[in-house]
């Protein structure tokens, strides 16, 4: 039996939070990929069944669960400065990123050059997002209610516009409606003792007891206050700014977000476009899936794509200021990423002596069910403005490119991207000629 490695020093530990933010691409798929790898396979960090215990938590919680769970294995192994430095490298080299492509798309998005790299690149993003169904109605559509609740949620949000925190609340007290009727029971956990007994070789396992996981009402209590003023700090800043309305709008609206973001970051960007576009106009149907492109191409989290929705909020607001547009793209990533942290430093604790609750699970499945009906209302969304913006006029080039994409990322499984590159290269050469 292997004995457990030393613990790491929080420098160690920091370079490789910080190296994750730069490398994180293709989706939490491939961002816990790189986790597991790491920081189980390769350092011994985190036994393997711990790992799985907090990805089962992460995924329960609305947000970002790579970047929440990068958060919580940095609390277990350094406590509030571990998932602190974990947390905010995985997303701070993305932000900057974004930031500075969104100044380049407002400042030279009109060049020919510009506008030829998103030609196919739109109809990849179609596809990427019709991918995101497939892959997430595998997982989650399991019975004949789930596919009503996936229909439900598609006919209330494209059709009936429903806001979709109200179509989540309402798959969840369906899921407990029927978790009540089927009285489904939770398997026991059998695991066997040579599992145990390797579970050893690991420096935080899970007969691991670490002296900073302890659950404490008064500590709970202090991560509730502190949030709230972290939370309220900025926007009593902005009161004292000009146009104070938008700014409460802009916050409000982003914390609003980040807590009904289950289901991943295609989940809530139906429901992002649906007010930001239709609602408060804060930009176009076509910058929005520019903004996905753009999102898709950057490391860390897709959620990120809120972040240039904040950008062109405040470019649009303040008649093409980079400055307002640069404050609404950061309160727009502090807002999103601020609800994470206190999801894992309040949450985590209780976690740390808890099991996963089946009837938990059960119920969550068919708020995923109803994610994936947005999601597909989203795919026709962008759908639509890519392929037919001028209906019933089609856009050939751009369907026959998103019927491509679809057959290299799903039947060939090309690497995502590397097919974002083929595309962007496909738009310059077709538009050449």
């Amino acid at each position: 039996m292997q004995h457990p490695p030393p613990a790491p020093a929080f420098r160690e530990a920091l370079a490789f939070w910080a190296r994750l933010g730069v490398v994180s691409f293709g989706g939490p798929a491939g961002q816990i990929a790189i986790m597991h790898t790491f920081l189980v396979d390769k350092k011994r960090w985190i036994s393997d069944r711990k790992f799985l215990h907090a990805l089962n938590y992460c995924m329960l919680l609305p947000g970002p669960e790579a970047q929440q769970l990068a958060t919580y294995t940095g609390w277990m192994l350094h406590g509030v400065r571990g998932g602190l430095a974990a947390g905010i490298l995985f997303v701070l080299p993305s932000t900057l990123i974004l930031l500075g492509l969104s100044v380049l798309y407002v400042t030279y998005g009109a060049l020919p050059m510009v506008q030829a790299a998103f030609l196919f690149l739109k109809p990849a993003v179609v596809a990427i997002v019709a991918g995101a169904i497939v892959k997430i109605g595998k997982k989650s559509l399991q019975s004949p209610v789930h596919y009503l609740v996936a229909a439900a949620a598609f006919l209330a949000i494209y059709w009936g516009n429903v806001p979709f925190p109200l179509i989540i609340a309402g798959a969840i007290l369906t899921g407990i409606a029927m978790y009540r009727i089927s009285a489904v029971k939770g398997l026991p956990n059998k695991q066997g003792a040579d599992e145990d007994a390797s579970e050893r070789g690991w420096l935080i396992n899970s007969h691991t007891v670490l002296d900073h996981t302890g659950f404490s009402w008064p500590r709970l209590l202090r991560q509730g206050i502190v949030a709230l003023l972290l939370w309220l700090v900025p926007l009593l800043l902005l009161a004292v700014g000009t146009n104070f309305d938008f700014w409460k709008r802009l916050c409000l609206f982003f914390t609003q977000a980040a807590l009904v973001t289950f289901g991943g970051a295609y989940a809530v960007l139906p429901y992002v476009a649906q007010v930001s576009v239709e609602k408060f106009g804060w930009l176009t149907h076509l910058e929005m899936l520019d903004g996905l492109a753009l999102g898709e191409t950057t490391p860390g989290p897709l959620i990120m794509v809120l972040a240039f929705v904040g950008f062109m909020a405040g470019y649009h607001t303040f008649s093409g200021s980079l400055g307002a547009a640069t404050l609404g793209l950061a309160l727009t990533v502090y807002y999103t990423f601020l609800p994470s942290f206190l999801f894992i430093f309040a949450g985590a604790p209780l976690i740390e002596r808890t099991q996963t609750n089946p009837a938990v699970k059960s119920v969550l499945q068919y708020a995923t069910s109803a994610v994936v009906g947005v999601i597909l209302s989203l795919c026709l969304f962008l759908g639509k403005a890519v392929i037919a913006p001028h209906a019933p006029h089609i856009e050939w080039p751009a369907l026959l490119w998103t019927i491509i994409s679809l057959v290299a990322l799903q039947i060939f499984k090309v690497n995502l991207m590397w097919w974002i590159g083929v595309s962007v290269v496909a738009g310059v050469i077709w538009s050449a000629v």
